[in-house]
């Protein structure tokens, strides 16, 4: 009998009651009156930023309003004309670095946790955390109340064999003597653009 085996037969010898597992179907995740309000209100308390795009603005001015000394701007969107690394094109993702700002698109925000989809829909998808500062375009009609309804909306691409990832804020730490770090491991802030 191997290690783990003789260990987790000790466990079972030792359970005094068994327990059937609960039905998972009928669990409710929260709910809030004004999702978008909440979501908003939790991106600040993980240390993003949301800025609302009143109809016909060009979002390309407010990056530029945003991060006025950014050089090296990423992005595949066609809506961002300033960018001038696209993700699809580059070499390698080892290009991308020295991006000021990568401009990326979300599906879906969640309320509970300011979370944002984001399927890769680029070649290189270190565009996500190799970036310095991050910007998210988001439609305000898309936030869900909790993480319940989330996962049922996600959808992967295909063509990038079915990647994407939640992204809640700037990278951030408390680790090493309990004092916070932004941008620990990716971008330094993060911005969502709430769209129309």
């Amino acid at each position: 009998m191997s290690k783990k085996e003789d260990i987790l037969s000790k466990y079972r010898a030792n359970i005094k009651e068994r327990y059937d597992m609960p039905d998972l179907t009928d669990i409710k995740g929260i709910t809030y009156p004004d999702p978008l309000a909440q979501f908003i209100s939790m991106t600040e308390m993980v240390g993003g930023k949301v800025v609302t795009v009143e109809p016909g603005k060009d979002i390309n001015e407010i990056i530029k309003e945003l991060y006025p000394d950014a050089k090296e701007i990423a992005s595949n969107l066609p809506e961002v004309t300033i960018a001038t690394r696209n993700p699809d094109t580059i070499g390698s993702p080892q290009a991308l670095n020295g991006t000021d700002v990568g401009v990326i698109k979300g599906v879906f925000g969640v309320a509970e946790n300011a979370c944002v989809w984001v399927p890769q829909t680029m070649v290189e998808k270190a565009v996500c955390f190799i970036s310095e500062n991050l910007v998210i375009l988001l439609k305000k009609s898309e936030i869900v109340n909790n993480m319940h309804e989330a996962y049922k909306r996600i959808r992967f691409d295909e063509k990038y064999d079915g990647y994407g990832t939640f992204i809640s804020g700037p990278s951030k730490t408390a680790d090493i003597a309990q004092v916070l770090v932004m941008g620990a491991q990716a971008a330094r802030s993060a911005t969502i653009l709430l769209l129309p």
